[in-house]
């Protein structure tokens, strides 16, 4: 069947992790994505966050898998035209530039479209139009802004963000979204436009629970799943409610054998309530199934400490995976806390390619992530990312420059 999205070519501007994540899954996805460089830097995470000296680094090489490398000085004349040809040749341009650089470099939203009316131009933003839209974001600021970081952490302690990477990789997720539902209706309309992703919406996209609690708060003044009830205060804005679920099934992190010298040893206990005969019998508390302070769920809330102090009794004489098995076959709902290292070390994470090795010409192998979705007609290959301007003079002869220009180009620092 091919790939998804053969045929199809993205003009990549992008850099860091927000853009870089979107196009990356396109490229996964079959799109041949040129990603555009400046000539003897490139994107700047080539250089950041090095482990090896002099190497691409591992925050670039996971983030441009499947892609074409181009270099290219876009502010002078030579590199204009060879711009322009690129726009004209494309389906998307993909950028997450500052607010107004684009506009600056000539390539304002109308000279595209006088370019190529098929073009669909695809923006990374951290705020959508409004008082803060000409502001810099950055990941944690994202979260911060998104209504992240507000909601996690502990009642008694400050806000804060979280490891996944919600407000780069999450907008980049949903900018890919984006542009793949404006190609489907350019099939119809035979036009571009414009896709914007802005980091803060976003993240509140991904923090939506959050959004439905704070109008159950301003409703009733408690919420009875989280720890603050009933004993805690509720002011006006949703609090931090530490591990609990967030839903109709109250969850809490409990620990397993080893947590002294473990910082992992731990599980997410799930007491979801058509187990409940099962999890009492499980952790020694037959007496709660008829017991009519523990037997019904709104019997259980104001009371889940309690409940989780007993679970957490019977867990920590055993690993997270001893437990986990055992509860697995009474379909109580759990999971481990895996370290990065485990996760690494797993081979069904392997076997199904969510996580690969990639063998790179300078760092040699090395482990990314590989694509999240799978189709079952579009098989994802995951190759290396590309050096430094590796595939310069391979782009510019398909936009149908000779070997002569190409170098009278490179002569005059143009690529």
């Amino acid at each position: 069947m091919g790939k998804a999205l053969d045929g199809v070519r993205i003009l990549d501007f992008t850099h860091v992790q927000s853009g870089p994540t979107c196009t990356q899954l396109l490229a996964w996805f079959g799109a041949d994505v040129i990603k555009v460089e400046r000539a003897g830097s490139g994107d700047v995470t080539r250089q950041q966050l090095r482990d090896i000296p002099d190497v691409d680094s591992l925050y670039f090489t996971m983030l441009n898998h499947n892609k074409r490398s181009l270099t290219l000085d876009a502010k002078c004349e030579d590199g204009k035209k060879v711009l322009e040809k690129l726009v004209v040749s494309c389906d998307v341009l993909v950028e997450n530039f500052a607010p107004g650089v684009l506009d600056r470099m000539g390539f304002t939203w109308e000279r595209i479209q006088q370019l190529n009316p098929r073009m669909i131009v695809a923006s990374v933003k951290g705020f959508g139009p409004g008082p803060y839209q000409d502001c810099k974001v950055y990941e944690n600021i994202a979260q911060c802004a998104g209504g992240s970081a507000s909601t996690t952490g502990f009642d008694d302690g400050p806000p804060l963000v979280t490891g996944a990477q919600i407000g780069d990789s999450g907008t980049g997720l949903h900018l890919a979204l984006g542009i793949v539902a404006a190609l489907y209706q350019r099939h119809r309309t035979g036009r571009g436009q414009k896709v914007l992703a802005a980091m803060q919406d976003s993240v509140l996209n991904l923090c939506r629970v959050k959004l439905r609690d704070q109008q159950r708060l301003a409703c009733t003044g408690v919420l009875k799943e989280y720890p603050q009830y009933p004993n805690g205060q509720f002011g006006e804005a949703v609090p931090r409610a530490g591990n609990a679920s967030g839903g109709g099934q109250p969850g809490w992190i409990v620990k397993c054998k080893g947590w002294q010298s473990d910082p992992n040893a731990y599980l997410y206990f799930i007491t979801q309530a058509p187990v409940w005969q099962d999890i009492c019998k499980v952790i020694g508390k037959e007496e709660w199934i008829t017991d009519p302070d523990y037997a019904t769920p709104e019997a259980r809330l104001p009371r889940l400490e309690q409940v989780f102090a007993a679970i957490e009794a019977w867990t920590v004489t055993k690993s997270k995976l001893e437990a986990m098995q055992i509860l697995n076959e009474h379909d109580i709902p759990c999971g481990p806390i895996l370290s990065m290292r485990e996760i690494a070390a797993e081979p069904s994470l392997r076997a199904t390619g969510t996580v690969v090795e990639v063998d790179h010409p300078t760092r040699g192998k090395y482990l990314s992530v590989g694509n999240p979705i799978k189709l079952s007609g579009s098989e994802t290959e995951v190759r290396r990312s590309p050096l430094l301007g590796e595939h310069t003079d391979e782009v510019l002869a398909e936009l149908g420059y000779c070997m002569q220009e190409i170098a009278a180009l490179r002569a005059k620092n143009v690529i």
